[in-house]
């Protein structure tokens, strides 16, 4: 069975979603990327969705913009995190990089750390050169992150790169959860079926 996790942009698409939706992710303004809700959102959103036995996550990001943040925004994060945490979310989707397009190791490890055994997505992995990604997986794996979305390509005007995923699932050897994102309704079954994956990720999937 194909396993749905929709993206949401705020509480009041929850109800829709969440009784076809296997699992939830909540970020704000996604016209930027998507950022952080509020204490609010997250404190209700957990509720209901929690109420309907479903899993929720939220992303956590401060701005729009590149995933290189400042030391000052990774304190933000951080408390974005514990609030998650405090509320009872399920998860966290979340990624910091380099200058050079790495991961930072130093605030993924605070997150880490932050998130106390919260599932954690990373959402940055399309923005690391491919000649990066197979030791970024290593990374990821070995620090307890769940979950990598990605659609294969950061070019967003263009469609998923379905043979760089395929790519990428085989570097992950099944040591961490390869999940394709940017599916939609139309093309989610076809996608699931090509990569041999049971769980794919989108905004517009019901």
């Amino acid at each position: 069975m194909l396993l749905k996790e929709v993206i949401v942009e705020n509480f009041t698409d929850i109800p829709r979603q969440v009784a076809l939706a296997d699992r939830i992710i909540v970020a704000d303004n996604l016209a930027v990327g998507g950022t952080t809700t509020s204490k609010g959102v997250i404190a209700e959103a957990t509720r209901y969705v929690h109420e309907h036995d479903k899993a929720i996550t939220f992303m956590i990001r401060p701005r729009g913009g590149d995933d290189i943040y400042s030391d000052t925004e990774v304190k933000i994060m951080e408390a974005d995190i514990f609030e998650a945490q405090a509320q009872g979310a399920d998860g966290i989707m979340v990624g910091a990089l380099t200058p050079q397009n790495t991961i930072d190791t130093d605030a993924m490890e605070q997150f880490i750390a932050a998130a106390n055994g919260m599932t954690i997505i990373f959402n940055a992995f399309d923005q690391i050169t491919p000649a990066q990604q197979p030791a970024a997986l290593a990374w990821l794996s070995d620090h307890q992150i769940d979950q990598v979305i990605t659609r294969g390509t950061n070019d967003l005007t263009q469609p998923l790169n379905i043979a760089h995923i395929k790519e990428i699932i085989k570097w992950a050897d099944q040591q961490i959860l390869v999940v394709p994102s940017g599916v939609t309704k139309d093309n989610a079954a076809q996608i699931a079926t090509e990569l041999g994956v049971k769980l794919v990720c989108g905004t517009n999937l019901m």
